[in-house]
């Protein structure tokens, strides 16, 4: 890319307090500091974005933030979902591309953020991008907390053709490992164009994102292609107490 000129990049971390599965989980902090303080720090060490902020409609979260040093911005309560939290907050932020990194990925990988950027930079066509990986061993891809994404080829790399907590795809001949494609389990990170921000809010609410509950099934389902990285990842998003004391044994052995 020598002579473009480089999109400055923020990431925003939407963050609030109720949780269906695991109330008050970004404040979980057994570990010694609240669980989203490992997210804001994880994007701190990403050298290509520019600032980072939390928005939350929380003072809870708010003030434990600020505890730590992060930048807040106080949205509103009636979002519907984080992509319209983060539309509200980027209002206030000078940048090209946004990055959204979910409070509750206390693990994820700076280099997966770098995958993400680069995904949707060199797909000027897609509206934003996301990162998928291979199961590890020992992890259970029917889980339906872990999201999984098929995928199509486009050009020299990958958009989503859908994401779902059902495993998919599915194994007819039950062939396992030696089945031709393998599930992909979905990273909950995404990097959007700041244009495309702003119209997200305007899309309705689709049939298959309130069915599976999966709001980037909205920007598929309106026509619009999502950008996918190909990583190996061992980071997991934290959906359930059960996972969160996972990640609790996991941090004592750091």
């Amino acid at each position: 890319m020598t002579g473009a000129v480089r999109p400055r990049i923020a990431a925003v971390i939407p963050a609030r307090y109720q949780s269906v599965r695991f109330p008050g989980k970004m404040l979980a902090a057994e570990t010694g500091k609240p669980l989203i303080q490992y997210a804001w720090e994880r994007v701190g060490r990403c050298a290509r974005i520019h600032e980072t902020v939390i928005a939350t409609d929380d003072e809870r979260i708010a003030t434990a933030a600020r505890a730590f040093g992060a930048r807040c911005v106080m949205t509103r309560a009636d979002h519907p979902n984080g992509t319209s939290r983060i539309a509200e907050a980027v209002a206030s932020l000078h940048c090209d591309l946004v990055v959204n990194v979910q409070g509750d990925e206390p693990e994820i990988e700076p280099s997966l953020i770098e995958a993400a950027l680069d995904a949707l930079i060199d797909d000027p066509d897609a509206a934003m991008a996301t990162v998928v990986s291979p199961f590890a061993e020992g992890e259970d891809p029917s889980n339906p907390n872990v999201v999984k994404c098929v995928l199509s080829s486009h050009g020299r790399g990958f958009r989503a053709i859908y994401f779902s907590r059902s495993l998919i795809p599915f194994d007819r001949d039950a062939r396992g490992q030696l089945a031709p494609a393998q599930p992909l389990k979905h990273i909950g990170l995404y990097v959007y164009r700041r244009e495309f921000l702003a119209s997200f809010a305007t899309l309705t609410a689709t049939a298959l994102e309130r069915t599976e509950q999966l709001e980037q099934l909205r920007v598929l389902e309106h026509g619009h292609a999502i950008a996918v990285a190909i990583r190996t990842a061992s980071t997991q998003g934290i959906d359930t107490p059960e996972q969160y004391a996972a990640f609790v044994a996991r941090s004592a052995r750091y």
